[in-house]
């Protein structure tokens, strides 16, 4: 039984996220999953590094799966990129070790968000930003985000109420730099909660506000999801890279 790997990229605009969904054909997991069953004449289940939400992108997303044929990797690269629609490109396709695991074996993650911070309109980037035009204290942010690395439990900044798992997490590093009238916040983890980083954003968007404290941030490791900021929207959210 062969191991394969696979470099994602995908535009996730129009899908309901990356997991399956019972009787429906609109998500990055189940698109995969039917080209490469039907390319390699048996049934495939792809295990994805993490569950992007719907509407949301990745550069370097990862997953893996396995099969019996004896199909080149390269052939069924080139298969894929045939019969994938365009907004899912694949960069690679190689075999690897049977012990390899997209989602187990992943050490770290980054996910970077894009604010459209601007009255001008952003027609071209419309699909992957987020349009904020108010002012924000970026340096007020950024006192913010130092107080959310390391590792915590971030149980107030997962959109999962029924969570059974652990909630800690770590945060190696958050990045707020200002690209012309664009805004990225660039998150680095050992790994991120259902909707972690989308909460953690509309929180530091909200001391940006002045409507909470960059001093504030401590209290919420812990906390109850209310007591995070707004859920941002998933169109500025992309995977950038996976660490293994």
């Amino acid at each position: 039984m062969r191991n394969l790997r696979l470099e994602i990229c995908y535009d996730g605009t129009r899908y309901r996220g990356w997991q399956r969904l019972p009787g429906r054909e609109d998500t990055i997991q189940g698109k995969l999953e039917t080209a490469l069953s039907r390319i390699l004449g048996e049934p495939i289940e792809v295990s994805g590094s993490g569950r992007t939400d719907a509407g949301v992108h990745a550069k370097g997303q990862v997953a893996n799966f396995h099969s019996e044929s004896t199909m080149p990797s390269e052939e069924i690269l080139a298969n894929l990129r045939r019969y994938l629609p365009e907004d899912i490109g694949i960069y690679s396709c190689k075999d690897v070790s049977p012990r390899f695991h997209a989602r187990l074996n992943a050490r770290e993650k980054t996910y970077c968000y894009r604010i459209w911070n601007s009255e001008a309109p952003c027609v071209f980037a419309r699909r992957f930003v987020a349009v904020m035009p108010e002012t924000l204290d970026m340096e007020a942010m950024k006192q913010a985000a130092a107080l959310l690395l390391g590792k915590h439990d971030f149980s107030a900044f997962c959109g999962n109420a029924k969570m059974k798992k652990s909630t800690v997490r770590e945060l190696y590093a958050i990045d707020i730099a200002r690209q012309g009238e664009e805004i990225q916040i660039r998150y680095t983890g050992n790994g991120f909660l259902y909707n972690m980083v989308r909460i953690l954003t509309g929180t530091l968007i909200e001391v940006g506000r002045g409507e909470r404290s960059p001093e504030s941030i401590p209290a919420l490791f812990g906390a109850k999801r209310e007591q995070a900021g707004f859920l941002a929207p998933a169109q500025g959210l992309c995977l950038e890279e996976v660490v293994y």
